[in-house]
């Protein structure tokens, strides 16, 4: 049976109809529901939305200056680099110049290994005519400061010229053969152009040849050509 109108006596609800009290059902329809708490609804989705928005997983936008600071690394021992997780692109005028600098005179590094060679030639007195004094350690010192320059002056002037890298890419390999195999190959071959090509690894080698012989220039007792090849043999010293 319908009930169409309710009475309510003490805590219990009656039928108007038939005088008797509803039953769990009658008054399940017949009870109005309390519409929600509009305000109790708002103060929670302000609460939640913060705890939502701090658990999306929005992906942080590469630092340009890290990658292109990354690209851009000296070595105290064998010179400018690219990291294997970097990529080897072509670098720009400005960019040339910078690594420039940074390989011939603001890393720390470069110091460190002038001055170990110098001591090495302080103790084998080469060459013999400045002996083994404070003042023939200064003209050693001075000599190989100016053979590093140049032949960085050198190697950065002709590989921009005809737009060849610089750079040593360390491999993006595993396996100890595989990276010796990377490293001996790089002695003979680097990129350039746009596509990153292969060419002859020439620009060291001249640079080296011409900075020694042009440092033996002023050293006594040295022959300018063999000092030129003995600093070709080794391009990065």
């Amino acid at each position: 049976m319908r009930c169409e109108g309710t009475l309510t006596w003490g805590t219990e609800n009656y039928c108007s109809d038939i005088g008797g009290p509803l039953t769990q059902a009658q008054e399940e329809r017949v009870t109005p529901r309390r519409p929600p708490n509009r305000w109790l609804t708002l103060a929670s989705l302000v609460l939640l939305a913060p705890c939502a928005y701090a658990q999306r997983t929005t992906p942080a936008k590469p630092s340009i200056t890290s990658d292109h600071n990354a690209a851009l690394q000296v070595n105290w021992l064998y010179g400018a680099f690219v990291p294997k997780d970097v990529p080897l692109e072509p670098l720009n005028q400005h960019e040339r110049w910078k690594l420039y600098t940074r390989m011939t005179y603001t890393t720390w590094g470069i110091y460190l290994k002038t001055g170990l060679f110098t001591i090495s030639d302080q103790i084998s007195d080469s060459p013999s005519e400045w002996n083994q004094s404070p003042e023939g350690f200064a003209k050693r010192l001075g000599t190989r400061e100016a053979q590093f320059v140049i032949q960085n002056s050198l190697t950065a002037l002709g590989d921009t010229a005809l737009g060849w890298e610089v750079r040593y890419d360390r491999c993006r390999c595993n396996g100890f053969w595989s990276r010796n195999g990377h490293a001996v190959m790089r002695n003979f071959v680097t990129y350039g152009g746009a596509r990153q090509g292969l060419r002859p690894q020439i620009m060291p080698y001249a640079a080296a040849f011409a900075a020694a012989m042009t440092s033996a220039s002023w050293q006594p007792g040295t022959n300018l050509v063999v000092k030129g090849y003995q600093g070709a043999l080794r391009p990065y010293v």
